[in-house]
């Protein structure tokens, strides 16, 4: 058996099992992420669908107002025209046929993809390179566009895109555990706003299930949902 640390065991018996207000809950986040690096702050929400069909996947985006907190490397590709413009919207890495034979070979240092409607058919190929790490376009998730220069900038700024996994879940990180309680409120806030309102068609019965939330090497603390859809009223 794993021996668990007395810094993990310390923070476990600092969570009691219940329901914790939004509040409560962010500031026992921030008191239980004590490891030696600044942490993510992750929620993981359960939701009442069954992917497996099509009218009941969730794939969106939403943007945290207070930021990620993490550093974004965009990567651009696009035809000659629009070359210039992503350099001018402060993209990391910009290319056309060029980046994407790069990115055939394994080249994948960035963060988020971006792709004009007219490079798509150069970009199909990479379907097996880039689909199992997230980071395949798509006009979905923002990130097939003609407008390079917004999307650069929301996804810099803390734009996420997010998905249900096969099991219903969706797990995403709202922020750092060093940023401000409300702050970090407000992301979470925007984020149960964005799965609201993205809510699939054939979404049956009970569709939030349960949200938990942890730092990074931390315990998960469970979120009273009612009290967290309450304050948005």
């Amino acid at each position: 058996m794993k021996k668990i640390s007395r810094r993990v065991k310390e923070n476990l018996a600092k969570v009691e099992p219940k329901l914790y207000s939004p509040l409560e809950a962010l500031q026992l986040l921030k008191e239980t992420a004590n490891a030696k690096f600044i942490e993510t702050a992750e929620a993981h929400i359960s939701l009442g669908l069954d992917p497996k069909y099509a009218d009941q996947q969730l794939r969106a985006t939403v943007i945290l107002p207070k930021g990620s907190g993490k550093k974004v490397r965009v990567a651009v590709i696009t035809k000659a025209d629009k070359l210039e413009q992503a350099l001018q919207a402060q993209a990391d890495i910009v290319g056309s046929e060029d980046l994407v034979e790069e990115i055939a070979k394994g080249r994948l240092d960035f963060d988020k993809l971006i792709a004009t409607p007219d490079v798509m058919p150069l970009i199909a190929k990479l379907g097996r390179v880039l689909g199992p790490r997230g980071l395949m376009p798509s006009p979905k998730a923002g990130t097939v566009t003609v407008n390079l220069k917004e999307a650069i900038d929301e996804f810099k700024k803390g734009k996420l895109e997010y998905r249900v996994d096969r099991s219903g879940i969706v797990h995403l990180g709202f922020g750092k555990t060093n940023f401000d309680v409300m702050d970090l409120l407000e992301n979470l806030e925007s984020i149960q706003e964005s799965i609201e309102k993205n809510k699939p068609a054939g979404a049956k019965g009970r569709y939030w299930k349960s949200l938990f939330i942890s730092s990074t090497m931390g315990p998960s603390i469970g979120v009273n949902l009612i009290q967290l859809k309450d304050r948005m009223k």
